[in-house]
């Protein structure tokens, strides 16, 4: 048999949504490639999705149901029957709701996979069992609470407006991590003469593109924004007409918030100093079309919504909005593309709605939940037992023999390792789906390339076998994936999309409903003032300490994505580490090279420690969030991480954390 050169998609969270030609023959992945018809990735694959079929046909895959032999956390299984792993969960589930009600069960799920049929599957199976709802705010909502609380549901503008841009600012923005794509637009902008300011925390792998880098305290964001907004106030550099034509709260920011802000108090907050503040203000101000792409990293402190309304509130008083190439990025939301009704399910909810769970804070509800406890968990799509923060409380909670877990994976995860029955998932190029970036406003529909690796299944397979075994009888729960994509309605944002290509594999881009004038707000105008909200101003709201001197961020890695790939040998370090700046570790007696221990109240960790004169004194990076099968203690770095929550959007707080370090010898036990 020849091989065959096939369109897929890359499936997992990240920005672009990436195309994928793959290489198929007898059944066998032989390699994965970038799509160059794709219109944003145009051909260029991470490292980590160059070899992707090592991933498919890993020797790791899972290719059976297991059932739990040895103690939780211990990874001891036996195989059994999809039938009798059906059957088992089924019968526990059914007693657990006849003693303690349905809300005794909770799903918990993530972006494992970004299709919008496999993502959702277990959806509509939970509302209809009336199980406790999961708020799934890992990552960035507190950045969509921001948008949205100035620019209401208007769309973002498109990514490839940077071209036109001459002006880029790169605000807490890794794209040499994140969004390599975008990072290509960029360097396209800077040949037709754009100039590139890089606003972060440390010098990242980003930093070698920018012209100027200016490196912030953490979580200080919003002040640098309102600083450089009481300097076009003070200077006369605003837009006057765009303002009143087009903004809403100018006159109160400016008479209410503003005067707080001038250079040398934001110096005192930002420690930049007045100069590079004064700089950039002018530098902004003078731009003729200046884009912010905004990072997800800026939203993950208690502030984080807070200080994405004033940054994305700059444009707005220098009328970049109104700019071929300017304005403010912050990532595309198209889930109004689709009839999400359909996938969700949420007309199957009992009357009264089930009480909802932060997924950031499943610790607390393993182990603190009364009326009813927690007596059952579903994983899938998602590694609870290192990317969930506090992770002594979640694995503490993982290890109760009262609770009844089951995971469905690809591998023997942190997660899987406590799981009652552990059962095998698909990969992506062994299911049908449809995907949307965040990234950009393309779309792309996938199909099987490849039958399931052993006895895998995919999502929507596993929540029609549990639906039959608990007795659902409605329709929607035995319809296949193809079925439930030809039944997304299409609306306005379709328009000009070729359905037969995108049938076969192709991708399309999706268009925004046409605005007019004005904006999406309850105004029609940018809402600096959103008297809806608790906080109608935006302001700077410091962020949360305790105690501890250096701050932990907890930074993308170039070569894995969270916790996923670590099944990889090619792709992992190593060793897990943390860098610090040479006069940190100088303080403390420590040298480059040797095994540290990072703590704080939570927990503590230990480290291969690296000096980098990139990372500013107070600071501590550590990339990655590693599987704890492949570290030299028994945690990772999420047992150094609060379950707070973020001011909007109840996000994670995953950079609002503060450590300190010693040498790993003679380390006291967990805490």
């Amino acid at each position: 048999m020849t091989a065959k050169l096939l369109p897929s998609v890359c499936p997992y969270d990240c920005p672009d949504c990436c195309g994928l030609l793959v290489e198929v023959k007898n059944d066998q992945v032989l390699r994965v490639t970038g799509d160059p018809d794709h219109p944003m990735t145009r051909g260029s694959l991470c490292a980590k999705m160059n070899h992707y079929e090592k991933t498919v046909h890993s020797e790791r895959r899972l290719t059976t149901p297991l059932l739990r032999c040895g103690a939780k956390g211990a990874g001891q299984f036996r195989p059994i029957s999809w039938d009798e792993a059906i059957a088992s969960i089924a019968t526990r589930w059914r007693e657990i709701i006849a003693t303690d009600g349905p809300e005794a069960i909770l799903p918990y799920s993530y972006a494992g996979t970004m299709g919008v049929i496999q993502r959702n599957a277990g959806h509509p199976f939970f509302h209809r069992m009336g199980a406790s709802q999961l708020v799934r705010g890992i990552c960035t909502p507190a950045k969509g609470a921001g948008w949205e609380a100035l620019m209401g549901e208007t769309p973002a503008p498109d990514p490839t407006d940077v071209l036109h841009s001459d002006l880029v600012i790169l605000w807490s923005s890794n794209a040499a991590a994140t969004n390599i794509h975008f990072l290509q637009l960029v360097k396209q902008a800077k040949l037709k003469g754009a100039r590139v300011w890089m606003i972060d925390l440390y010098r990242n792998q980003t930093a070698g593109l920018a012209d100027r880098t200016l490196l912030l305290k953490p979580g200080t964001d919003a002040a640098l924004a309102l600083g450089l907004m009481h300097i076009w106030t003070r200077d006369g550099l605003c837009d006057q007409e765009f303002i009143a034509q087009q903004v809403l709260g100018f006159s109160e920011l400016e008479a209410q918030i503003l005067p707080a802000y001038s250079p040398a108090a934001v110096s005192r907050i930002t420690g930049l100093s007045s100069a590079q503040i004064e700089e950039l203000a002018r530098v902004f101000a003078a731009a003729r079309a200046p884009f912010i792409s905004l990072g997800g990293g800026v939203s993950r402190y208690a502030n984080g919504a807070m200080s994405v309304r004033c940054i994305v509130a700059l444009p707005a008083l220098i009328g970049a909005w109104g700019k071929p190439g300017g304005g403010c990025f912050v990532g595309t939301s198209t889930g109004a593309a689709f009839d999400m009704q359909q996938v969700e399910r949420r007309d199957l909810l009992p009357e009264r709605p089930p009480r909802s769970i932060n997924m950031s804070q499943l610790g607390d509800a393993l182990n603190k939940l009364t009326d009813p406890p927690l007596k059952s968990l579903f994983i899938y799509c998602s590694n609870p037992a290192v990317v969930a923060p506090d992770q002594n409380r979640v694995l503490e909670g993982l290890a109760r023999e009262d609770l009844f877990c089951v995971v469905h994976e690809r591998f023997l995860t942190d997660s899987a390792r406590y799981a009652d029955i552990v059962l095998p998932a698909c990969s992506s190029l062994e299911t049908s789906d449809i995907y949307r970036a965040y990234g950009s406003y393309t779309v792309q529909r996938t199909r099987p390339l490849i039958p399931p690796v052993g006895q895998s299944k995919s999502n929507l397979e596993v929540f029609a076998l549990l639906a039959k075994a608990m007795g659902y009888e409605d329709a929607g729960f035995y319809q296949s994936a193809e079925e439930k994509i030809e039944q997304l309605s299409t609306n306005d944002w379709w328009r000009g999309v070729d359905m037969k290509s995108l049938a076969a594999g192709r991708p399309a881009l999706l268009r925004p409903p046409p605005q007019g004038s004005g904006y999406a707000t309850s105004s029609g105008k940018i809402e600096i003032l959103n008297a809806s909200i608790d906080e109608p101003l935006p302001r700077y709201l410091p962020p949360t300490t305790s105690g501890f001197p250096l701050q932990l961020v907890t930074a993308p890695a170039l070569k894995t994505l969270n916790s996923t790939f670590f099944e990889r040998d090619d792709l992992r370090d190593t060793e897990m580490q943390v860098k610090i700046h040479p006069g940190e570790a100088a303080e403390r007696g420590l040298t480059s090279g040797e095994r540290v221990t990072a703590f704080n109240a939570l927990g503590e960790v230990d480290f291969l420690l690296l000096l980098d004169e990139g990372v500013p004194t107070g600071l501590a990076i550590a990339e990655g969030v590693w599987w704890c099968e492949f570290v030299r203690g028994s945690r990772t770095v999420n047992a150094l991480t609060a379950q707070h929550l973020t001011d909007l959007g109840g996000g994670s707080t995953f950079y609002d954390n503060q450590i300190e370090l010693r040498r790993a010898a003679g380390r006291p036990p967990h805490s």
